[in-house]
C-alpha cells in the first residue's frame, strides 16, 4: 500500500531520577553523599532507508514513545541510559513540526538520520552536588522530561524527471517503454492511483529516474480529483516532462497544456521555473498532425513527437532528458545557510516563563520553568530552597512583585501551590 503522508506523536524517554543517599559504612569516617545519577532517556531517531518506498508503517502507529532512563542508585551507581528508538522511513521523507509548520529534517540520502525528539538527561544524584561549601547536600534531581511533539511525515519521491499531464494521455505507457517499470495501463481515467518510479538506462551508459505521476485535472491544486496528493512529488524533480494527447480525442491539446501548467503554478510557482519539455503523444492518430500544427502556433517551446504505444520517438526523448539532467545540478529542496547538515530546524528563543494573574493567584508557565519544577525533588527544606533560588535567578520574583503580588497570595506551577512570602 502506497502511503506518502502520516501524522504521529513522538515522546522521547524521560531521564532517570538521581539518587539521594549517604555512605554509612562501619569504619568509614565522614562517608558523605553516595547517590548516583540517573540514565538518559531514549531518543526518537528517524533514519532513511533506501529499501522502503512507503510510510505505511506509520498509518496506525500514531504514538511513539521512548523508554525512561534507569534511576541512579546508592553506592554511587549511575542508572543505565535507555536504548534509542530508531524508526526507518523511505529516502525522500520530510519531517515537519505539525504545530509550527517548520521543517525539522529532510532525509534525502540512504542511512541519513536525525534525532527528532531528544531523551531527557538523567537527574543528578547528591554526589554530583557536593562542594567544599556544602559537602553533604541533602537533595537530588528528578530526570529531565523527554521532548514530545506532533510531527508530519511527508514522502516526496526522489526522481530526476516527472511525467505530468491529464489522465489517459499515455504517461504510464511511456514509463513502461523507457524503463523496466510495469505500471497498470488501461483506457479509463485515473488508472494510475500512485506514483510509479522507473530507472531509465541510456545506451551511452548514463541513467536517471523517472516518476509517472497520477493524472491531474483542473482544480487539482485545491484537491479536485486526486488533488494535490501527488503534486508534491513534482517538487524534487529536476525536469518536468509534460505529456499531451495530441489526438484531441477528448480535449483540445492546447487547453490541456494551459490547464496543467496553471495547476503547477497554483501549487508552487517554483515548479514553472524548472526546465520543461513537451511530449506530443499519440502522433499515430488521425488528427494529431493537424492538432500539433495548431499547437505550435501558440507554444514556442520545442515539442517532441512520440507514439508511446508504438515506441516511436522515445529514443530521442531519452537522450534529450539525459542531456538536460547533465546540465542541471542537484539541489536540496529545503535550504538554510545556517546549517550545513540535513537538519534545518532551529527552535525559537523564547522567554523562559510566563505569568498570568487570576485574582490573588499567580500562575507560572513556560517550558523552562516546567522542566525545572519536574526535575526538582521538593522533599527536603534544602531542595525547596534551591528551587526557590533558581526561580529568583530567572527573574520570576522581581516580575511577581512588579505585578503587585502580596504576602499570602498563591503562586501556582502546574498542580503545585505555595504562598508567597517576603
Amino acid at each position: 500500500m502506497f502511503i506518502d503522508e502520516a501524522i504521529v506523536e513522538v515522546k522521547a524517554g524521560d531521564g532517570g531520577d538521581g539518587c539521594l543517599a549517604f555512605r554509612r559504612e562501619k569504619y568509614v569516617a565522614l562517608g558523605g553523599p553516595f547517590g548516583g545519577n540517573g540514565g538518559r532517556g531514549a531518543n526518537i531517531i528517524f533514519k532513511a532507508d533506501s529499501g522502503l518506498n512507503t510510510l505505511v508503517d506509520f498509518r496506525y502507529n500514531k504514538l511513539i514513545k521512548g523508554k525512561h532512563g534507569e534511576n541512579g542508585l546508592g553506592k554511587g551507581m549511575h542508572g543505565k541510559a535507555a536504548e534509542d528508538v530508531i524508526l526507518k522511513v523511505p529516502v525522500g521523507t520530510t519531517i515537519i513540526d505539525e504545530d509550527t509548520g517548520l521543517v525539522i529534517a529532510d532525509l534525502t540520502k540512504d542511512k541519513e538520520e536525525v534525532i527528532v525528539a531528544k531523551g531527557g538527561r538523567g537527574g543528578r544524584g547528591n554526589m554530583a552536588f557536593a562542594t567544599q561549601a556544602n559537602p553533604a547536600p541533602n537533595y537530588a534531581e528528578n530526570g529531565e522530561p523527554g521532548e514530545e511533539l506532533k510531527i508530519k511525515l511527508e514522502l516526496k519521491l526522489l526522481a530526476d524527471v516527472g511525467l505530468v499531464g491529464k489522465p489517459s494521455v499515455g504517461k504510464s505507457t511511456i514509463i513502461s517503454k523507457i524503463s523496466a517499470s510495469k505500471p497498470k495501463i488501461a483506457d479509463y481515467p485515473f488508472t494510475t492511483l500512485k506514483p510509479n518510479l522507473g530507472v531509465v538506462r541510456v545506451p551511452d551508459g548514463r541513467s536517471f529516474v523517472v516518476a509517472d505521476l497520477p493524472g491531474l485535472i483542473e482544480g487539482a491544486a485545491e484537491g479536485t480529483g486526486l488533488g494535490d496528493k501527488f503534486l508534491k512529488h513534482v517538487e524534487r524533480t529536476r525536469v518536468i516532462a509534460h505529456v499531451i494527447d495530441m489526438s484531441g480525442y477528448t480535449n483540445d491539446p492546447y487547453d490541456d497544456y494551459v490547464t496543467i501548467n496553471e495547476e503547477l503554478r497554483k501549487f508552487d510557482e517554483n515548479l514553472l521555473k524548472k526546465p520543461q519539455i513537451i511530449l506530443a503523444n499519440k502522433m499515430d492518430m488521425e488528427d494529431s498532425k493537424e492538432n500539433l500544427k495548431k499547437f505550435k502556433e501558440k507554444v514556442s517551446k520545442e515539442v517532441y513527437e512520440i507514439s508511446a504505444i508504438k515506441g516511436e520517438g522515445l529514443d530521442k526523448v531519452v537522450y534529450k532528458l539525459a542531456d538536460l539532467l547533465d546540465s542541471i545540478p542537484k539541489t536540496q529542496l529545503y535550504t538554510n545557510d545556517k546549517f550545513e547538515s540535513h537538519v534545518i530546524y532551529k527552535f525559537k528563543e523564547e522567554k523562559p516563563y510566563k505569568i498570568t494573574k487570576e485574582g490573588n493567584r499567580y500562575i507560572i508557565s513556560g517550558d523552562e520553568v516546567i522542566k525545572l519544577f519536574k526535575m526538582s525533588r521538593l522533599d527536603t527544606d534544602e531542595a525547596v530552597l534551591r528551587f526557590s533560588n533558581k526561580l529568583k535567578k530567572m527573574g520570576i520574583d522581581d516580575e511577581l512583585r512588579n505585578m503587585g503580588i502580596e504576602e499570602g497570595d498563591i503562586v501556582q506551577i502546574l498542580d503545585f501551590e505555595f504562598e508567597f512570602k517576603e
